[in-house]
């Protein structure tokens, strides 16, 4: 098996890689993200492989990217085609949280995945996994007391799906761990398939 190294930061994405079973490292890229995309399915793609990239490129200067996977991952929340990110303070998480009430939005993870071989030559696979979600109407104290809880703060759309926001998420359209932070299906079914491409080699 190729060494896998996730370049991201979340606890959540580790979480969910170690909770499939894979072996992997993290190496966090610090350098500044800008996109140029206006789609959101495309700026999650972009911010992913650049995120990959800027990891592979630290890593290429210690000349340790020979048959190796480097996974990149982006999660964006859309409302009306906007994009909703972490929220600023408390009013601006309830701002957010009262846009969500009653109605669907999607939350797209762009995965980018650069696969070396044992030469350190690359292949790019980048794809983007869309999930639709439905949010309970919820009164204002709900949505006080939600925030209050400190579980907002840091989430992009001002919510968790997999914490105390759970008893207002009626349904979704897709794959739940997308939502969380990282489409693990996909990857877990990527990795697969470059595995067998490779061992076929």
């Amino acid at each position: 098996m190729k060494k896998i190294i996730l370049g991201s930061a979340s606890p959540r994405r580790r979480e969910l890689m170690a909770q499939i079973g894979l072996e992997f490292e993290v190496v966090v890229s610090h350098k500044e993200e800008r996109y140029e995309s206006e789609i959101p399915e495309e700026i999650v793609k972009e911010l992913a492989l650049m995120k990959a990239e800027n990891v592979a490129s630290e890593l290429q200067e210690q000349d340790v990217l020979k048959d190796t996977i480097v996974i990149g991952a982006d999660t964006v929340v859309v409302l009306d085609e906007q994009i909703l990110g972490k929220p600023k303070d408390e009013a601006d998480a309830f701002c957010m949280l009262m846009s969500l009430q009653g109605r669907a939005h999607q939350v797209f993870t762009g995965v980018a995945m650069l696969d070396f071989d044992k030469e350190g030559i690359r292949k790019t696979y980048n794809q983007a996994v869309e999930t639709k979600v439905y949010v309970h109407k919820m009164d204002e104290e709900e949505i006080t007391a939600y925030i209050k809880s400190g579980e907002p703060m840091d989430k992009a759309g001002a919510y968790g799906i997999q914490g105390k926001f759970a008893p207002y998420i009626d349904k979704i359209e897709g794959d739940y761990y997308n939502v969380v932070g990282l489409p693990v299906s996909y990857v877990y079914q990527q990795l697969k398939v470059i595995q067998e491409k490779e061992g076929g080699q």
